[in-house]
């Protein structure tokens, strides 16, 4: 297996001594090359100060001057260190002080000028602990007598020896895939190889292989996992414990209609039935990938790479091999093993009580979109479906309502969003929910989901067991309140009861408050862009979005997001391993799957040597987790933009209506209205007069004709010109914006090139 600098380094974690042999066991070594390996590198961190060294074993050296972080670079040549403390400042790094590190890479930095109060501190890269690009989009040039890949991305400012071949003549000037056989050394440039010729250029090639090369999305699972896949025996690696037996129960999954023939969405399942005294017994019912996937297995650790699935339109590059995914997945009449979450509703539909159980389920029905919101209207049974059916899913609806009743008075809030893909069923990756007005039946999974992964957060945490929680973080107040002065530029009066501590409910208000209005959709936008990215935690931390302050956690989508199948792990060894009772002598025990244990633990529930190993296997892989969902989600933006480009480029020279959703000194950004793509009208296109930036007010200001064009201004623009790879869409402002006789107060607003 190979490791990483960072990977060694974060096992160092105090002050403790660890012998290379237990850096072996954790880093999963076993090979002679990987042993030699990891020896040259506990020497050459030695040598530089990073570890010291004691009797044969190795610790992490007191304070040095570094400084950990991952480079921001621009195509101007500079970079920031970006530390993973929110609070800390970046730090700026010439082109020069890089030490041949790339845009991307995390980085170890010798901090070598302080900051000021305007300026960030200077620095240089002392050592490159993870290299983040392993391939590239490039273009191929013959020059100076060899073979060279020039990268498409302007923030990599290198170019790539490739070595002489056949097949390269025939690929000068076209778009390739580059894989990094060799980074830079010294003088020495890096080496690539070329993997795959996509085209001419990039219109040329498939748009998803764009993506998928972009990001280095792997293609297909290894000879090995695919050979363990085949060789799975699902009937035989069902785990000792009882299961409870709800084969008889009707159950059913409500999926879009799309989905209908990938296997890897039937990873929840739904029941609703009644108790006594009014009461409703609720099944959350999740597929039990953990079941079958033995820890560290090939399987495992491609799973643990990839980290999730991620859906490019049709093309989906999955987190599990399919044969995996077709033994998992809660497929109709077939006997499946699942880890349901069994909830006790009142007569209201409130939540009383809890278990989460190892149990055994067969789907009696897959419902699609349209069918869910039929059986809701209809007043008759419908053809083919059971009428029980249709009684238990309009249940079901009003329980959901009152889950939701409940989400919205704790302060959790909805955007109202257009044209929104859904591939998780709970919250997704935006961490706030998006409204999906048309879509009821939608609404119903989410809300479920949502309270499974509530719940199970909940136990992990009274079980003070490891776990991955989901963290989502306020909004930076300064960014809240700029939004607060640009709403009242567009005239809606939004307030804020802190100006510091930012609240879900002000969210929640603000939506209310610009419902309905012109500016709703400009105001929408912003209101997503102030929200942060939501990541993983070892600790239970506040999740904005959802207005919840004691920690959630991602657990049912175990067969396309890791972070789910490491919780359903940390559940079986509760099952199998947990203690119930504080010790042998005590005469009652609790019940370790139940909400009534809840308050009652004062013991560790798991055994010593099991705790440790799940806290250092999660402490290892948690920001791995955040950044592969971040790249998934930027290669799902990145092909929505490429499909938009290619489109507008099909509408060049065609006029638009439009709103202004951002201003910026070089320009304006507008959003189409009927096509909902944004473009840039480019300040120098403004032919009547030159024009002023005003970033208080959020406009462009003509010195002369006092025009203005200000955020959430209505424009009529034509197209100018795409870039397809680029995505950027170049508009000409035809009519529209404001018009001030006495124009606005001059503002000075000193705007330095910082590092020019």
């Amino acid at each position: 297996m190979e490791f990483t600098i960072a990977n060694l380094l974060s096992n160092f974690t105090d002050d403790k001594l660890i012998a290379p042999k237990v850096l072996e066991k954790k880093l999963g070594l076993t090979s002679e090359i990987s042993l030699r390996q990891l020896q040259i590198a506990l020497d050459a961190l030695e040598k530089m100060g990073i570890l010291v060294k004691d009797r044969g074993r190795y610790r992490r050296a007191p304070e040095n001057g570094l400084v950990e972080g991952k480079l921001r670079c621009s195509s101007k040549g500079f970079c920031f260190a970006i530390q993973d403390d929110e609070e800390a400042e970046d730090i700026y790094i010439r082109e020069s002080n890089l030490s041949t590190a790339w845009n991307g890479d995390r980085v170890l930095v010798r901090v070598l000028k302080e900051g000021s109060r305007r300026r960030s501190p200077e620095g240089e890269v002392y050592l490159i602990i993870d290299r983040a690009i392993s391939s590239v989009l490039a273009r191929i040039k013959w020059q100076e007598g060899e073979y060279k890949a020039v990268p498409l991305d302007d923030r990599l400012l290198f170019e790539l020896s490739l070595p002489k071949n056949e097949t390269l003549e025939s690929a000068i000037e076209h778009l390739v895939h580059v894989a990094i056989q060799r980074y830079p050394l010294g003088p020495y440039p890096p080496i690539g190889e070329v993997t795959q010729v996509l085209g001419l250029n990039a219109e040329e090639a498939a748009d998803t292989e764009i993506v998928r090369c972009k990001h280095d999305l792997p293609k297909v699972f290894m000879p090995a996992v695919l050979e363990e896949a085949a060789r799975l025996q699902p009937q035989g690696m069902v785990r000792s414990e009882n299961r409870q037996d709800l084969r008889s129960v009707l159950t059913f999954t409500i999926k879009p209609g799309e989905y209908a023939h990938h296997a890897d969405t039937f990873d929840d399942a739904i029941s609703l039935e009644p108790l006594e005294g009014n009461k409703w017994r609720l099944g959350i019912h999740i597929a039990d990938v953990a079941n079958l996937i033995p820890p560290n297995s090939a399987i495992d650790q491609a799973a643990a790479k990839r980290g999730v699935s991620v859906y490019l339109g049709p093309k989906v590059l999955p987190m599990l091999p399919p044969e995996v995914t077709q033994h998992c997945a809660l497929i109709k009449g077939e006997d499946r093993p699942s880890l349901s979450v069994l909830i006790v509703l009142d007569r209201q539909f409130n939540v009383e009580e809890y278990t989460i159980e190892p149990t055994m389920i067969c789907v009696d029905h897959h419902l699609n979109y349209q069918q869910t919101q039929a059986l809701l209207v209809a007043e008759e049974a419908i053809a083919d479906l059971p009428a029980a059916l249709g009684e238990t899913v309009k249940q079901l609806y009003t329980a959901t309502q009152n889950l939701r009743q409940h989400r919205l008075g704790r302060g959790s809030f909805e955007l109202n969003l257009p044209d929104q893909k859904y591939y998780y069923d709970d919250e997704g990756s935006l961490g706030a929910l998006v409204v999906p007005f048309s879509l009821p039946a939608r609404g119903m999974v989410t809300e479920l989901m949502i309270l499974a992964n509530q719940l199970v957060a909940k136990h992990l945490r009274e079980l003070q067991v490891p776990a991955l929680y989901r963290v989502h973080q306020a909004p930076h107040g300064e960014e809240v309140q700029e939004l607060v002065k640009l709403a009242a530029n567009l005239g809606i009066n939004l307030e804020l009861e802190d100006e510091e501590d930012i609240k879900p409910q002000d969210y929640q208000n603000f939506t209310r408050q610009f419902d309905g209005t012109s500016a709703q959709k400009v105001l929408t936008y912003l209101l997503l862009g102030a929200l942060k990215p939501a990541f993983y935690s070892l600790t239970p931390k506040p999740h904005f979005g959802l207005a919840l302050d004691e920690g959630y956690t991602h657990f049912t989508a175990p067969l396309h997001r890791y972070s789910d199948l490491l919780i359903h792990r940390v559940l079986h060894e509760v099952f199998t391993q947990g203690r119930d009772r504080r010790n042998a002598r005590a005469k009652e025990g609790v019940e370790l799957n139940s909400s009534s244990c809840h308050g009652k633990i004062n013991w560790n529930v798991l055994p010593p040597d099991t705790q440790t190993e799940l806290e250092e296997q999660f402490s290892h892989i948690v920001v791995h987790l955040s950044e592969t969902e971040r790249i998934a989600q930027e290669a799902i933006d990145d092909l929505d933009g490429l499909q938009k480009a290619e489109f507008m480029k099909s509408h060049t020279g065609e006029i638009f209506h439009g709103v202004i959703t951002g201003v910026q000194s070089y320009g304006f950004f507008v959003e189409l209205e009927d096509v909902l793509v944004e473009g840039l009208v480019h300040v120098s296109s403004l032919k009547d007069d030159w024009y002023e930036y005003r970033g208080r007010q959020q406009m462009l200001i003509g010195r002369k004709n006092r025009n203005h064009y200000r955020l959430g201004d209505r424009v009529e623009v034509q197209v100018k010109s795409v870039d397809y790879y680029r995505q950027q869409i170049d508009l000409v402002a035809i009519s529209g914006g404001s018009y001030s006789p006495d124009g606005f107060e001059d503002e000075e607003e000193e705007e330095e090139d910082y590092y020019s």
